[in-house]
Formats: C-alpha cells, structure tokens, sequence
C-alpha cells in the first residue's frame, strides 16, 4: 500500500453509492449489544463465521457518509440458514450493489479485511 492510499484510504471508500463501512450488531440484552466494524460485509461474514456466531444473532448495517441503513441479512445466509462463503457472497450482492461486483473482482477489492470489535 503506498503512502498516499494509506493516508487518504481506498478510493473504493469514496464512492457514494456503497457503504463507508459496514457494522455487525449481536444484541447482549435489551439495548445492549457488541459491535463488529468492517470495510467489508465479507470481512465480517467471515469473522462472524469463524467465531460460530449465528445469522439468526446479528444485525447488520450499512454506514455511509450522513446515514447508516439496516442491510437485510438474508443477502448473507444461505436457504439452510448458514453463512454464506465469499464467492456466495458476491453473488448475493450483484443486485445490491450495481456495477460494483463482476465476474473477476469487486469494487470492494482495495479495502482492509480486518474487523475491529470486542
């Protein structure tokens, strides 16, 4: 990574019609919940994956620039209720994110895939 892109970040991250960044919300109790922040809906599924959290667990969201918007999480599991693999992913987001997602990478490609969270 070369110095400007660490310094003013992706250029992925300055495009207005996808998300900022993306957040993984697993209630506690009540009100109370852990949070999961991710460039990438990938980067969390996996995490999430790895840490045998269940989708029927958490609530995820879209961050953008003014405003966050709740992301169904259906996009993510599978007809059995799993998690999705990467490649299953970007299939279930073609329609999602227009343009962003082709048959040899994705816009997404240049962000950070680490998680930042409890």
């Amino acid at each position: 990574m070369s110095l400007l892109s660490r310094v003013i970040g992706p250029k992925s991250k300055y495009e207005k019609d996808i998300p900022y960044t993306y957040e993984a919300r697993i209630k506690i109790v009540d009100e109370e919940y852990n949070s999961f922040i991710a460039d990438t809906i990938c980067a969390l599924v996996e995490h999430l994956t790895k840490n045998k959290i269940k989708p029927n667990e958490v609530e995820f969201y879209e961050i953008f620039k003014n405003e966050e918007r709740k992301l169904n999480t259906e996009y993510c599991i599978s007809e059995q209720g799993e998690w999705l693999s990467r490649k299953e992913l970007c299939i279930a987001f073609t329609e999602h994110y227009p343009g962003h997602i082709h048959e040899t990478g994705c816009t997404f490609e240049d962000r950070e895939k680490d998680i930042i969270g409890p």
